[in-house]
């Protein structure tokens, strides 16, 4: 990398600001322009320094985060990472809504493992985000609106598709197994909330997020959804219509017991490179569900989810993958279609339909 990423972090304590700037100045390809303490400082910040991505606090004095996101990406779209602590559940869902392309949680004072993982989660998301062309995440901020998606429209995506009504569907799914990382909890808010009610197969969602924030994402849903959605506890029962979704810090997994399945939650390790795993849901679901799985692989940085799409077509599962057009980090979906383990291509408007048509044919 020649050119050196340019960084505005935004916070308005002074710890904060300290530590996430010692954090990207450790990277030889990170520079840190600035670093100011509320959205108005950050507005004059970012017409002098010109950053490329911004780190950004959501509680501050004077101009509070929100304000400032939404002056940003009416005025100079710029690629921003929200960093908040775990009792901001609720505002980091709203930053993303508004623009914001991920978040983390906030650094702690106490030096730890967790410190490093934040750490190393920073400078990857930072330096991959970065390269992201700044009109995919407006043009996803219009495709994902915080408002529920009229179902009729899901439904009309798939039966437009030429190349969806040459697969042929299976009416023996059991189970949706969707895995997503940056960029997907608004696109998987854009899928769940149109499916029908008493929709007839169950679904379970890894998407990597910290622990903390995964109950407040799955309840955030479950109340604009017609379908329940619900963070997974061990011994939930895997049951038609239902969404869960794997909380974050384990790994979901699924055993059958007796005449129904339930979850097994496993404690991530601290050698495991993404938690939770796309790659162990899946392939726990294809053990379990043979090939009554359909796999749908979104948004995310890494590979996360490329072994488990492969595992359920090596069962005779059927999988989706969201072309690059929509995806705002097209790294998983790139890699599970570059190992030639799917079956479709769709933009993430068409994929709700897509499921719907499999599912319910």
């Amino acid at each position: 990398m020649n050119k050196k990423i340019r960084v505005l972090v935004v916070d308005d304590s002074a710890f904060n600001r300290q530590s996430i700037a010692a954090m990207l100045q450790s990277s030889p390809n990170i520079e840190v322009v600035d670093a100011v303490a509320d959205g108005r400082e950050a507005i004059k910040s970012v017409s002098i320094h010109k950053p490329d991505v911004i780190t950004l606090d959501l509680e501050m004095p004077n101009m509070d985060g929100f304000t400032f996101l939404r002056w940003l990406m009416a005025n100079n779209p710029i690629p921003v990472i929200v960093i908040s602590s775990q009792s901001d559940t609720k505002s980091v869902f709203t930053a993303l809504d508004l623009g914001a392309v991920d978040f983390l949680a906030k650094p702690s004072k106490k030096i730890s493992n967790e410190l490093q993982n934040i750490k190393n989660d920073l400078l990857k998301k930072v330096e991959i985000i970065a390269e992201l062309p700044i009109e995919k995440i407006m043009a996803r901020v219009k495709i994902i609106s915080p408002e529920r998606m009229p179902e009729k429209d899901s439904a009309e995506y798939a039966s437009e598709d030429k190349a969806a009504q040459k697969v042929v569907a299976s009416p023996n799914i059991d189970l949706v197994a969707i895995g997503s990382s940056t960029g997907g909890p608004p696109a998987l808010q854009s899928i769940i909330t149109v499916l029908p009610e008493k929709f007839p197969v169950a679904i379970a969602i890894s998407q990597h997020m910290p622990s903390g924030f995964t109950r407040y994402f799955a309840e955030r849903m479950d109340k604009n959804s017609k379908v329940e959605v619900k963070e997974a506890e061990e011994g939930d029962s895997v049951n038609k219509g239902r969404v869960l979704i794997s909380p974050g810090g384990y790994h979901m997994t699924f055993k059958r017991k007796g005449d129904s399945i339930k979850v097994n939650l496993k404690k991530r390790s601290v050698s495991d490179l993404y938690t939770p795993s796309v790659d162990v849901m899946m392939a726990s679901a294809s053990e379990v569900f043979g090939n009554r799985v359909l796999g749908v692989i979104l948004t995310g940085m890494g590979n996360d989810g490329k072994i488990g799409m492969r595992v359920i077509k090596n069962k005779k599962g059927q999988t989706i993958a969201e072309s690059e057009e929509t995806a705002v980090v097209f790294g998983m979906p790139g890699e599970a279609i570059k190992d030639g383990s799917i079956d479709i291509i769709l933009p993430l408007p068409k994929i709700a339909g897509e499921i719907i048509r499999r599912c319910t044919s």
